[in-house]
């Protein structure tokens, strides 16, 4: 399998704050059946101030440690983008990591504030596709404004977005309004990747297997193996290959 939104990067985010729990974290994906990740940080202005340097220079401290404790694990890094107004200044710089490519445009992974879709949002992931940038939604069943009006998604939808669902989301690991929503997504055949949005290995470990299981069930095991397996392949095969 293969995931494209974990945060185990070490000591740049809310994820793993030290190398020796990244590798933790990089353990229990393997004995998941987890063969690549794109390891993606938070770039939240004020809060994680990261950049392409200093997100590389932690993936190049994670790559030495999987080296050296012989892990087979195949990473490489990108980033989970905030919304927001300074996103277009850094797209305009040439400032974002992206996560790979779809159909030809480079795939942003671009989250919303947890509580609400902000008021014209669609404006901007418009905007986005008309710099031939592809939007990829982090874990819209999480977002508490889609939980109380989850009609609110079409309109990127129709856009054209992209959709990562969590996988714990599917497996009920993020409470029963989340992953009814996850089931109701996967059911219009709106998910495009799961990815296990791992942080820690207490509550958000990177673990893919029991939301592809969940998946399976609901809409058959072939489609729920191309959301683990070959539209993550699609998008991130430049960066992992």
């Amino acid at each position: 399998m293969i995931d494209l939104h974990s945060h185990l990067l070490p000591g740049i985010d809310d994820g793993a704050p030290d190398l020796a729990t990244a590798l933790a974290l990089a353990k229990v994906a393997v004995q998941d059946g987890i063969t690549h990740m794109v390891c993606t940080p938070h770039i939240h202005p004020g809060r994680y101030d990261n950049t392409i340097e200093s997100i590389q220079q932690a993936l190049t401290e994670l790559q030495q440690g999987l080296l050296d404790e012989q892990l087979e694990l195949t990473i490489n890094a990108a980033a989970e983008v905030r919304f927001g107004m300074e996103l277009m200044v850094s797209v305009k710089h040439n400032q974002i990591p992206f996560l790979g490519e779809w159909q030809g445009r480079p795939v942003l992974l671009l989250e919303f504030p947890h509580g609400e879709i902000p008021f014209g949002a669609e404006r901007l992931t418009a905007w986005l596709l008309q710099q031939g940038i592809q939007p990829l939604i982090a874990h819209p069943e999480r977002n508490k404004g889609l939980l109380r009006t989850p009609h609110k998604i079409k309109p990127f939808i129709e856009q054209g977005c992209l959709l990562q669902v969590t996988a714990g989301s599917v497996a009920g690991r993020f409470g029963e309004p989340a992953q009814a929503l996850a089931h109701a997504l996967l059911k219009e055949g709106v998910v495009t990747i799961l990815a296990s949005d791992a942080h820690n290995l207490e509550h958000r470990p990177p673990i893919l297997s029991q939301g592809c299981a969940a998946a399976a069930a609901i809409i058959g095991e072939a489609a729920a193996q191309r959301l683990v397996l070959d539209n993550p392949w699609a998008i991130a095969e430049s960066k992992l290959s």
